[in-house]
């Protein structure tokens, strides 16, 4: 009589086998995004969507102005990306005779941030809205960059909630010496 192997051993070579097969069929993991590095610029492409409150007020008959702030997210596309995604926020002050003012600040999931200020040509959605980047933390410490996107309002109520999404925005950003020479990017903390 010719001895038989353990069932529960047979088994257990063919759930390796397939297992090791299945791994090797399986898709390869999204590329990562690529840290800033001093005198390289990462070009990236992304969306962002924000909601937050806007306080209007009339200045005569033909002239507005508004505060407002937004908080969301900026997820971003592109091989030289710095990073997947951001928690995004922005403080705004409009003006429809002079145009838009703000700053913002992006938080990665590491918690390092970027700091950039924001510039519009005016009142209605659609403008072109661009943003300088100013520095940050972290690896982001002494960045430099800029970016551009229209605005589109999906949600405007009577009582100041807005909800709006980026249009077509793009950009391009370089860390600085001080991230580049590791940093605690204490450096340019508003």
């Amino acid at each position: 009589m010719i001895p038989r192997e353990p069932i529960g051993r047979g088994i257990g070579w063919l759930t390796f086998s397939l297992l090791l097969a299945l791994s090797a069929c399986s898709p390869a993991s999204p590329p990562e995004a690529t840290a800033p590095g001093q005198g390289e610029w990462h070009e990236f492409e992304g969306t962002w969507t924000a909601a937050g409150s806007r306080h209007v007020i009339r200045l005569g008959a033909e002239r507005l102005a508004s505060a407002a702030t937004f908080s969301g997210t900026l997820l971003l596309s592109g091989a030289a990306r710095p990073a997947v995604g951001f928690r995004a926020e922005a403080v705004v002050l409009n003006d429809s005779a002079t145009g838009m003012v703000g700053r913002s600040v992006w938080t990665d999931e590491r918690g390092e941030q970027v700091f950039s200020e924001l510039r519009g040509e005016g009142w209605s959605t659609g403008n072109r809205i661009t943003g300088n980047i100013v520095g940050g933390t972290g690896r982001f410490a002494g960045a430099t960059g800029t970016y551009e996107f229209s605005w589109r309002f999906v949600l405007q109520t009577e009582d100041g909630v807005v909800q709006g999404q980026s249009v077509g925005l793009k950009g391009r950003v370089r860390a600085g010496p001080a991230a580049a020479a590791g940093s605690d990017g204490a450096e340019g903390r508003p």
